[in-house]
């Protein structure tokens, strides 16, 4: 079911900001998808989903591999009968504030604060696509 990015049911928005492991799919160079589990919060406001992750981690080589106009990826999280995944175009950000809010998303979002990492990245969604059943 098709569901509008930035204006989502309350009961879709609602399922994203429950606590839910979610995966990322990024496209390796070669083409097969890799797909990894992570945290993600939703912000239809602006049009985004956020996930904090390590510099090194083959995700962020994937999206850095597709150039500067990013990489298309999916985000997913299921629970049960109730399923959501997010589409959109993935970049990386490294700027100290982008990366701070996002980890104050992820701390309300999850109930806890990640500890400092000086290797943290953002991978920063705008998002073209909704879809699930919530």
């Amino acid at each position: 079911m098709a569901i509008d990015v930035r204006d989502p049911s309350p009961e879709y928005l609602a399922f994203w900001r429950e606590y839910h492991l979610c995966t990322l799919t990024t496209t390796r160079p070669d083409g097969t998808p890799h797909v990894v589990p992570v945290g993600v919060t939703y912000d239809p406001g602006a049009g985004l989903a956020r996930v904090i992750t390590n510099k090194h981690s083959a995700k962020v080589a994937h999206i850095l591999a597709a150039g500067p106009e990013g990489a298309r990826v999916a985000v997913c999280q299921v629970h049960r009968g109730r399923w959501a995944t997010l589409e959109g175009v993935a970049t990386v950000r490294t700027d100290a504030p982008a990366i701070a809010d996002a980890v104050a998303r992820y701390a309300e979002r999850y109930g806890r604060t990640p500890k400092p990492n000086p290797d943290r990245v953002l991978i920063e969604i705008t998002l073209t696509r909704a879809m699930g059943h919530a």
